[in-house]
């Protein structure tokens, strides 16, 4: 993962001569893990329900507990009237999330576009944005929005996960869980270092990133999040984010 909000948890292992580090967008981590090109990815956690075999190691996540600042949806219309809803159909853990909160929240279950279709060009229809995008090209004439990361803490009551670090059951990782538990021991105490260098790269105005890293994002990955987890995986199977009943959470 090659965003801001993963540099917590990765930093370092740049330079770590014990591991090989890859950044790739969050879509084609699944396609590593089963092709075994690499042993642990940051995964988004939807996608443990899309290849059987997974675990979750439990040294780091991004996640939230409230809102994320980075997922949200704008609508220039009451969000009860959605019917299509623009995103970005490779980020997989935040469309799913979308489609949980329309739902429950709602009682909507909009047709998902990607912002690649013709149908982008609609300054009229509802738009999920993240990440980078929701600083730096933030809609301005949209009174209706939500985020997300909020909108399941009043749901739920619990904190969300977007990513974890995952493996395959079958692969022996050694000490690499301690490796990473390190990693993000050093990052957080290294915020200040991560906001200096990568922010400007992202365009991100310096006091907000650092709020960003600091105050919205979490890193843990506790019980409540594993129980965040295994809620979410239910709700997206309820709302038709997979076709098969929930596998069991794997976890260690």
């Amino acid at each position: 993962m090659s965003f801001l909000n993963a540099k917590p948890l990765i930093q370092g292992l740049d330079v770590d001569p014990r591991v090989s580090l890859r950044l790739e967008v969050p879509s084609r981590l699944l396609g590593g893990l089963q092709e075994r090109a690499f042993d642990v990815a940051l995964l988004p956690v939807i996608d443990y329900q899309r290849l059987e075999g997974l675990r979750v190691i439990p040294v780091g996540g991004i996640g939230c507990d409230g809102p994320t600042l980075t997922v949200r949806i704008f609508s220039k219309a009451p969000l009860e009237r959605t019917e299509t809803l623009l995103c970005d159909t490779d980020s997989h853990t935040s469309v799913a999330l979308a489609r949980v909160i329309m739902a429950e929240r709602y009682g909507r279950r909009p047709t998902f576009v990607d912002l690649t279709d013709d149908l982008a060009n609609d300054p009229s229809l509802p738009r999920l944005l993240i990440g980078d995008k929701v600083i730096t090209d933030e809609p301005s004439d949209c009174p209706h929005q939500i985020d997300l990361g909020q909108a399941w803490k009043e749901l739920t009551g619990l904190p969300f996960v977007f990513a974890a670090w995952m493996g395959r059951v079958d692969t022996s990782l050694g000490n690499l869980p301690d490796i990473l538990a390190i990693a993000r021991v050093k990052g957080l105490a290294e915020i200040e270092q991560i906001v200096a260098r990568h922010a400007p790269i992202h365009r991100w105005p310096l006091p907000i990133a650092r709020q960003y890293l600091e105050s919205y994002l979490r890193f843990e990955i506790g019980e409540p999040q594993l129980e965040a987890i295994r809620l979410f995986h239910r709700l997206a199977a309820k709302h038709e984010v997979f076709s098969h009943l929930p596998w069991p959470l794997r976890v260690g």
